[in-house]
């Protein structure tokens, strides 16, 4: 059995291995000078490998096509993930959030435990070898590569989606899919900035414990998340942005706001109760200097300007109806949003190769026999903290398997 792998991202470099340690005869093609060149920059260039979850737990942190995983993420769980790399010799740790990590926090350990594992199973591994192009055979395929035309009895496509093309991530298995008569569901930035007008000034700000929603007009909260946040120079990013940006990638944002709470905890009549009370201490000083045991310096200005009062009228005088702008102002932070950035900059692509016409159970094409799918190029995606990676490895270990059984 020859097995063509292309791809050698961490679904890619899976299915090889596996594929291979089953008795396949196995090619890898990467178009890079390296194996894992993607992996190597994710979780801020530790490797954020998988989430130490439970099944059922991560399956809340899928968005797109979570039921489609459900057989992959049973056969291969984040705990086999955490078996495999710590039975070969990798130590891992697990931080907030249940992300698992490298001990040393080095993603270049992970990689060269995957190419150490591709060369002990037997893998060979074409560096530099882009394919061009993927040829059906009545029994096979043919693959075209800038080395010449290869006979494979079956090809597994792992090439990822689009996001970070430096990487290699150029969608090139689109257009496979698409040559094999499968159907690609539009291409989305997912886990990316959120860009919004109006914030150039507070860039670099950063914020924990707040609400981030994406809001209409009217102010009806279409989506949200808490956590922590910062200010780009247009946008806003950090965890809770880009959890929330894939939540709405799929939404019309026309005429949308980002709206911060920036105390969610307090809704507005503890929250007016809390100013009241610092108020009280500070009865003679100038309005926006009361607000500093309130919020931070740089946003002491901003919602001063918001909630329209003169920030050195003396807070004796503060009005109720000025109090209630103020507090509406703290909870209601809002910029007009502006869309999603770039895909090319989002950490995942959203949408893919049409997961209907992929066997869940094997991630065999439905409609072209021999063919099979793993990572990122399928329409699966998840939230941040390992997910993704995990994603990946499941699907690939499951293509792996499939692959290499015999007719």
């Amino acid at each position: 059995m020859r097995i063509a792998v292309i791809g050698g991202g961490p679904a890619g470099m899976m299915s090889a291995i596996t594929a291979s340690q089953m008795g396949a005869d196995v090619t890898l093609f990467e178009k890079n000078e390296k194996v894992g060149k993607k992996m190597y920059i994710s979780g801020k260039g530790r490797c954020n490998l998988t989430n130490n979850c439970s099944v059922k737990d991560f399956f809340a942190n899928v968005p797109t096509n979570p039921k489609f995983l459900f057989g992959a993420l049973h056969k291969f769980t984040p705990q086999d993930t955490v078996d495999f790399c710590q039975n070969r010799g990798l130590q891992l740790k697990t931080e907030r959030g249940n992300r698992v990590f490298p001990q040393s926090d080095k993603s270049s350990d992970v990689i060269k435990l995957f190419a150490r594992e591709l060369q002990q199973s037997g893998v060979k591994v074409c560096l530099n070898t882009p394919v061009s192009a993927i040829e059906r055979l009545e029994n096979g395929f043919l693959l075209h590569t800038i080395t010449g035309i290869v006979p494979f009895d079956r090809v597994i496509l792992a090439t990822g989606g689009l996001s970070y093309p430096t990487t290699g991530c150029t969608g090139d298995g689109y257009k496979f899919a698409k040559d094999l008569g499968h159907n690609v569901v539009a291409t989305k930035p997912g886990l990316c900035k959120i860009l919004c007008g109006g914030v150039k000034h507070l860039e670099g700000l950063s914020l924990k414990n707040v609400a981030v929603s994406l809001v209409d007009k009217n102010g009806k909260v279409l989506e949200s998340q808490f956590g922590e946040m910062l200010f780009a120079d247009c946008g806003v990013t950090g965890p809770a942005v880009l959890t929330l940006s894939s939540q709405i990638n799929k939404l019309n944002l026309k005429g949308t706001f980002v709206s911060i709470d920036l105390k969610p905890a307090l809704d507005e009549e503890k929250l007016d109760a809390r100013i009241l009370r610092d108020f009280s201490e500070a009865m003679n000083k100038d309005f926006v200097n009361a607000l500093s045991g309130l919020l931070l310096e740089r946003l002491r200005n901003e919602i001063v300007e918001r909630c329209n009062v003169p920030p050195y009228k003396k807070v004796h005088q503060i009005t109720a109806e000025e109090r209630k702008r103020l507090v509406f102002a703290i909870k209601n932070l809002r910029f007009p949003c502006n869309g999603l950035d770039d895909v090319c900059y989002a950490i995942v692509t959203s949408g893919g190769v049409d997961v209907k016409q992929i066997n869940p159970s094997t991630m065999e094409s439905r409609i072209c026999p021999g063919l099979y799918f793993a990572g990122e190029m399928m329409d699966v995606d998840a939230f941040t903290g390992g997910f993704n990676i995990q994603i990946a490895l499941s699907t690939g270990y499951v293509a792996g398997t499939s692959a290499s059984q015999e007719l």
